[in-house]
């Protein structure tokens, strides 16, 4: 059988998952060598999986020539620069949301992977969870009508370590986690969102504010055709790792990852009355499979790749017109301009 050679860069705990999809789950891929800035790392990741080759930078891995594919899994600030080296040397690119932290660099990436002609897939594999694969078939076939309202809850079970904001290399809350469902808020209600108004706090956690980020935020939401909708980001929920989703039409409702048949669920710092998903590692292990099996498949059979480089740049758009709303106090349009400030 035909196989694709693939890179893995970045081999923390997202890119380690994906490496270990693609080494063990996926046949049509040949997983020849991850990298890392941190070069024990990826030896250590190389010799888990049993691969050949294992790297310190992203050039020493572009230079194996029997790689024809990248998986960027680094830290947000450096996946618009990974996709740019990696489409010069002609690699096709799945990159982990989001596409870049502003738009400027996120159309820098996409003129590049343009100009090489290679395919670049954005990582939102909710897309590919079997719950939301199930609801986008619903209202594809007009079950429930016209879409008019969307509902999203994400929900971190743990806060997150100051040093993560320290770092300055991963994107706030509003491009790292609720860049997901910015995502679905498009993908589902088939519809382009218009304008945000953004609200924040860090009144749990104040010192969070120095670093320019919040610990809970709710963004409502106007499409273009009408709809309305809200968007609920918290980074540490104590609880569980808590993800649900609900579009309402003029002919019925899809919930997603709701509570059934249970009257009354207490919810407590450990745990609650029902089994909850403890990680994103955990509650979407089937999404993040079949999001690789995907895009190798894709290359396979020289077909487009199904979330496209346009899909994180419009989900990056919205994030940027949140986070203006949130500083400004006020809605926001949300706008393709090359050049956004934030």
């Amino acid at each position: 059988m035909k196989k694709i050679g693939i890179g893995v860069l970045g081999v923390g705990e997202m890119g380690k998952r994906h490496a270990e999809n693609l080494r063990r789950l996926t046949p049509g891929a040949e997983l020849l060598a991850v990298a890392d800035v941190a070069a024990a790392r990826a030896r250590q990741v190389a010799d888990e999986l049993e691969i050949p080759k294992s790297y310190g930078s992203l050039e020493a891995l572009l230079e194996n020539k029997d790689i024809r594919a990248v998986l960027i899994a680094t830290p947000d600030k450096f996946h618009a620069q990974s996709i740019i080296q990696a489409a010069k040397t002609g690699k096709d690119i799945l990159c982990e949301k989001p596409i870049a932290l502003t738009m400027t660099d996120a159309y820098a990436a996409l003129d590049a992977v343009a100009k090489a002609g290679v395919r670049l897939q954005i990582g939102f594999m909710r897309r590919y969870d079997p719950a939301y694969a199930a609801a986008m078939k619903r209202i594809e076939a007009g079950e429930i009508g016209t879409p008019l309202i969307f509902k999203s809850v994400g929900r971190d079970k743990d806060e997150p370590p100051m040093a993560a904001y320290q770092s300055g290399v991963n994107g706030m809350i509003l491009y790292n986690n609720t860049i997901h469902d910015f995502d679905l808020a498009r993908w589902l209600m088939r519809d382009e969102i218009a304008e945000v108004h953004t609200y924040g706090t860090v009144a749990i956690r104040p010192e969070v504010a120095q670093y320019g980020d919040v610990v809970a935020s709710s963004v409502n939401l106007k499409y273009h055709k009408g709809g309305i909708g809200n968007i609920e980001s918290y980074v540490q929920a104590v609880y569980a790792y808590d993800v649900r989703t609900e579009i309402l039409g003029s002919k019925g409702a899809v919930f997603v990852g709701s509570i059934e048949k249970v009257p009354a669920v207490f919810l407590g710092a450990n745990g609650g009355s029902q089994s909850l998903a403890d990680h994103f590692l955990s509650r979407f292990a089937d999404a993040y499979l079949a999001e690789v099996q995907d895009f190798v498949a894709a290359l396979l059979h020289d077909k487009p790749v199904r979330v496209t480089g346009e899909d994180g740049l419009k989900a990056l758009a919205t994030a940027v017109a949140a986070e203006n709303s949130l500083q400004q106090a006020k809605p926001v349009k949300v706008t393709l301009e090359r050049s956004v400030a934030t």
